[in-house]
């Protein structure tokens, strides 16, 4: 029941999303530059007890190292469900799907992140698994 409730909440939290950047001050350049992107939704399955941990390594090392490589922070989401209280979900753009790759790459071969993984994991594994899909905005969405 849980993962299929998980879809239907994370596409009407990526609706939200891309409202509220595209109702923030932008210039329309900028507006045009983030419809050309694609955005990666991403939900995060944390063992019991382990959400803070979470919290912790992005906000100390993640969201850094993300912009270090080119990927765009959209915003971060606890559910307000039962049955998911140890999970994170958040969205990222990057300016291709080709370049999500990349971005990707870059990112799990720096040694930064690798560091701030290894030490994150200390007291055990945080995950127990990950969702992701990437989105594309319609021609009539307000993020383009």
């Amino acid at each position: 029941m849980y993962r299929k409730v998980t879809l239907l909440t994370l596409l009407i939290l990526a609706a939200v999303a891309m409202t509220f950047v595209s109702s923030s001050n932008q210039t329309s350049a900028q507006d045009d530059a983030l419809g050309a992107r694609v955005y990666e939704l991403r939900t995060y399955h944390c063992h019991p007890g382990k959400l803070d941990d979470l919290h912790a390594r992005f906000r100390d090392h993640t969201n850094y190292l993300f912009v270090r490589h080119g990927m765009t922070l959209i915003g971060y989401w606890t559910p307000d469900e039962e049955g998911a209280e140890d999970t994170l979900v958040y969205l990222i753009a990057h300016e291709s799907r080709e370049q999500a790759k990349k971005n990707w790459a870059a990112f799990a071969s720096d040694p930064d992140w690798q560091k701030a993984a290894t030490a994150s994991k200390e007291n055990g594994p945080i995950l127990t698994g990950v969702d992701k899909m990437f989105l594309n905005p319609t021609d009539y969405s307000p993020i383009r």
